[in-house]
């Protein structure tokens, strides 16, 4: 558990929640010291003398100020901390993330790391705040109660201590049943989770099919799943709660029936069984709250063993020592022998070689699956190639950090996604010192201005989540305008204006024109005058760039490229045949 808590914790916040658990022990020693005081306290009260007692009292009052000063420095002490060891693992685990490589966010890990992230930071927070105290109540105050009975009759005590490795044996048993109670739940309902987020981003698709609430077969069945590990949960988990209150209670009579006998053996004074009973009932009360307690433990060790696993993936590797940064002219783009595939046994890209002069703009084309968008991906190195290399004004990609090689880069890809702000917030993102002048300027050039002047708030106006109060036009239009600002010399374009309105495609086109002038450009082209327009164009087909030249070079070859160009040329006549009625 301790290696565990320092791999997730780290050996700072461990070191303090050390320092919370000795509190917190403390704590519960002197609530066991004022309950021993007990026994010789109702010892002299039920004796020939009572005013012998008050000596008792004051070392009882003494003891019981202590405890309530430590526990309530524990109390504290544990809130603070809780608040933030939350902090700190959202930190770590924001972090962390944001330094994997995309393809390790499947749609599963996805829903799991936002439960994680959510109930299960609070989950451990929880127990830093509201478990660790009752756990030192329930295992050191009767320790030091065992031990206080042995002053006064080492019989009973012995009894108690004989008592404990059943209660332990129970607790045990009770803790491995809430743990797989605990891995089957967290399955269930990070499924269920991944399938509410998809069920709300995808209203629209789902509303158009007719596909309801009622007839979403994949959130009804996560769903149906969560309640019957539920159910399952209750079957599993109470009897390991149930078996260890009645081991608790099992010792509490065991000790009882001994003292009993004793006192009509005539071995212990009536008042001293009395006084001893009552250590006894302090024994076992804190005792059978540790089951309960424990289950909560054990899924607080679940969430850390999860959090451990995240925090144990491998981030994308970072170089050592970081290379120079390519020249302002020379931000060529060269891909050599490069391969790549997903994970799931299929190759994306097969030994695919291109280069990109710097300022030119090259255009891939080819049938949908052969690994267009794929390598500007791999550009951006939002993964790494599994062989061969990605070059950026000669300099492996790999060889660059992170913030080097984004600050070379500006990305519009189809899928846009606007953060919960304004709109002048999101441009901003661009290029975070930017000046308010430079935001709007950003923001004219792609025609966002438009957008603002209708708007109530203007430039102030929220966007809302992932951009849903704007249209997809204008949501385009403002991922263009933040890649604008940023003004990096290299440009990966992912062309997404072909479903768009007429106004919104000739805003966008206007506003590409501003962004790719003097840059390097690589264009996923599916536009004919985008295609036509470009200097370069490579045509993929499994993996591989089986053309490549010029429009007017590659019509003449008569291959692939010149069948594709027909067809889509073709195209541009279809038009819906009018009623004949």
């Amino acid at each position: 558990m301790t290696a565990l808590l320092i791999r997730v914790l780290g050996r700072d916040l461990t070191v303090r929640l050390r320092g919370v658990a000795l509190w917190a022990a403390l704590a519960a020693a002197l609530q066991g010291v004022a309950y021993a005081l007990l026994v010789p306290l109702l010892t002299r009260l039920l004796g020939d003398d009572p005013g012998e007692a008050w000596a008792w009292v004051a070392a009882l009052a003494a003891a019981t100020t202590a405890y309530g000063a430590a526990a309530f420095s524990a109390t504290v002490r544990g809130n603070r901390f809780s608040a933030e060891l939350g902090r700190a693992l959202h930190h770590r685990l924001g972090d962390h993330v944001g330094s994997l490589p995309l393809g390790w966010f499947g749609g599963e890990r996805v829903g799991a790391l936002g439960q994680l992230a959510g109930q299960g930071v609070v989950q451990v927070m929880n127990a830093a705040a509201n478990l660790l105290r009752p756990l030192c109540n329930a295992f050191v105050t009767p320790a030091v109660v065992v031990l206080a009975t042995f002053v006064f009759d080492w019989r009973l005590a012995l009894a108690m201590l004989v008592c404990a490795p059943v209660a332990a044996a129970a607790y045990r048993w009770s803790g491995r049943l809430m743990a797989r109670v605990d891995r089957q739940s967290h399955a269930a309902s990070a499924e269920t989770a991944g399938r509410l987020v998809e069920f709300a981003r995808h209203q629209p698709a789902l509303r158009a099919f007719g596909r309801t609430v009622d007839d979403h077969e994949l959130l009804d069945g996560a769903l149906r799943e969560q309640h019957a590990e539920a159910r399952a949960a209750v079957r599993i988990g109470v009897p390991g709660i149930a078996g260890f209150a009645l081991a608790v209670q099992l010792c509490f009579t065991c000790v009882l029936l001994l003292g009993t006998y004793l006192a009509l053996d005539g071995s212990v004074a009536a008042g001293e069984l009395i006084a001893v009973l009552v250590l006894a009932v302090r024994f076992v009360e804190p005792m059978g709250a540790a089951a309960e307690l424990g289950g909560s433990l054990r899924m607080a060790r679940g969430t850390l063993e999860r959090l451990d696993e995240v925090l144990a993936a491998e981030p994308l590797p970072q170089p050592g020592t970081a290379a120079k940064l390519p020249e302002a002219d020379a931000h060529g783009i060269e891909l050599d022998g490069v391969s790549f595939g997903y994970g799931d046994g299929r190759t994306v890209l097969d030994g695919l070689g291109l280069r990109v002069p710097a300022g030119r703009t090259v255009a891939l084309v080819g049938p949908s699956g052969s690994g267009k968008t794929t390598v500007t991906r791999l550009i951006a190195r939002f993964w790494d190639v599994t062989a061969g290399t990605v070059r950026i004004g000669g300099t492996d990609v790999r060889d660059l950090t992170t913030d080097q090689l984004m600050s070379q880069l500006a990305m519009v890809f189809q899928d846009v996604y606007l953060f919960e702000g304004s709109i002048e917030d999101n441009i901003r993102a661009g290029r975070e010192g930017a000046t308010d002048e430079e935001v709007r300027e950003a923001g004219r050039l792609a025609r966002v201005d438009e957008i603002a002047d209708r708007l109530p708030d203007g430039w102030a106006a929220r966007v809302g989540e992932g951009g849903a109060a704007l249209s997809g036009g204008e949501r385009q239009r403002i991922s263009v305008a933040r890649a604008l600002l940023k003004r990096a010399p290299v440009v990966l374009l992912d062309e997404a204006t072909s479903a768009l309105d007429a106004e919104n495609e000739a805003a966008i086109q206007q506003a590409l024109a501003a962004l790719t002038a003097d840059r390097t450009v690589m264009v996923v082209a599916h536009r004919l005058d985008t295609i036509r327009g470009a200097d370069l164009i490579a045509f993929l087909d499994g993996g591989r760039i089986v053309e490549q030249g010029t429009h007017e070079e590659l019509l003449a070859l008569g291959g692939r490229y010149a069948a594709f160009w027909s067809e889509r040329d073709g195209a541009r006549g279809w038009r819906l045949a009018g009623s004949t009625r």
